[in-house]
């Protein structure tokens, strides 16, 4: 996941590992489920002052150390093959808090594989976090985030299916 920050001269740029991840679709009723784990003590941006500032004020990410997304469903029409512009909603965790967003999805489908890449903002000072701004220093109140996912498309075959009910 990547993230960039603008401010005064420049904008900041980083990452954050993800640490797990797994998503179920079912595109007849557009309902998805799952969860996207990213480890918020592992959020980088190069500077290493800078990222302890982030860390310990921002984030706070000793104290909450992980970042979530938990879709709940899908906007929009999914195609099976090509790509698909759909929005995904679900609750967001993110410095303790669960928030309720639905955010902008480019789909991509192939036979057997999916690929998801999303943008959408946070705006992590309304959210209260502290905003690290400085005399000298100002940068925004909110982050915009990049993130890419793909996977596996499993066929559940109609056997499957019927005793599971």
């Amino acid at each position: 996941m990547k993230f960039s920050l603008d401010a005064a001269l420049h904008s900041v740029h980083g990452t954050f590992r993800a640490k797990a991840g797994a998503l179920e679709f079912d595109p007849a009723s557009g309902l998805l489920s799952g969860e996207i784990k990213v480890d918020a003590k592992g959020g980088e941006t190069g500077n290493g002052m800078r990222d302890r500032k982030m860390h310990k004020d921002v984030l706070e990410s000793e104290q909450y150390p992980e970042i979530s997304f938990l879709p709940d469903r899908v906007e929009g029409a999914v195609a099976n093959q090509g790509k698909s512009s759909v929005k995904v909603h679900g609750m967001f965790r993110i410095h303790g808090v669960d928030r309720e967003i639905t955010v902008p999805a480019d789909v991509e489908m192939s036979s057997g594989s999916w690929t998801a890449t999303v943008h959408f903002t946070i705006p992590y000072a309304k959210w209260g976090m502290q905003n690290p701004s400085t005399f000298f220093l100002r940068v925004s109140d909110s982050v915009g985030i990049d993130l890419v996912a793909a996977g596996s498309v499993v066929q559940h075959s109609a056997a499957a299916r019927d005793s599971a009910q």
